[in-house]
């Protein structure tokens, strides 16, 4: 029997080992395991920092190209002389508005266009001025309604060609 109970402690022994060296090789893996994936996560961190700072020190050394734009000067078309009589409540004094008004065009190619729908603008410019009530007119807020308005509706004539601006040469009311 002391063979087999020889045999009996190599094989204990041999467990032993295997499962201390199962044991030990586990911690070792995960260890290193760990190490792997935080030293992987440094170097994308440094790696990430130091390009992008490359990046916005390199790309603002390029100097800007520079492109001469063409400035197209403003084309001007003077719109008749408009009189009309302002809304007035009961009982009071007619009053009047006088108004020459300058059309600011974008370029020379929309003359043609205004020019032809040209009584279809005065129609809305002498259809909203008689509506208008003369504390419509008071003040700088007042007239730039008013010039505001009058573009939206020049522009809706012309359509669908549009101006820059409705410009007054002058406004007197009476």
């Amino acid at each position: 029997m002391a063979p087999k109970a020889k045999q009996v402690e190599a094989e204990a022994a041999d467990a032993d080992l295997e499962e201390g060296a199962e044991g030990e090789s586990k911690p070792k893996r995960k260890f290193s395991l760990k190490l792997m994936i935080i030293a992987g996560a440094a170097a994308l961190v440094v790696l990430g920092g130091g390009g992008t700072a490359a990046y916005f020190m390199f790309a603002g050394s390029k100097e800007p190209k520079t492109v001469a734009v063409a400035v197209k000067p403003a084309v001007f078309i003077d719109v008749p002389e408009v009189l009309v009589n302002l809304a007035t409540t009961s009982g009071d004094r007619a009053q009047y508005l006088k108004v020459k008004i300058v059309l600011e065009l974008p370029d020379a190619t929309l003359t043609p266009q205004v020019q032809t729908v040209m009584p279809r603008v005065m129609d809305a410019f002498q259809t909203y001025l008689r509506e208008l009530r003369p504390t419509d007119l008071d003040g700088s807020a007042g007239l730039y309604r008013l010039k505001e308005e009058l573009t939206r509706r020049v522009n809706a004539a012309i359509a669908p060609g549009r101006i820059n601006a409705v410009l007054f040469k002058e406004i007197v009311v009476q």
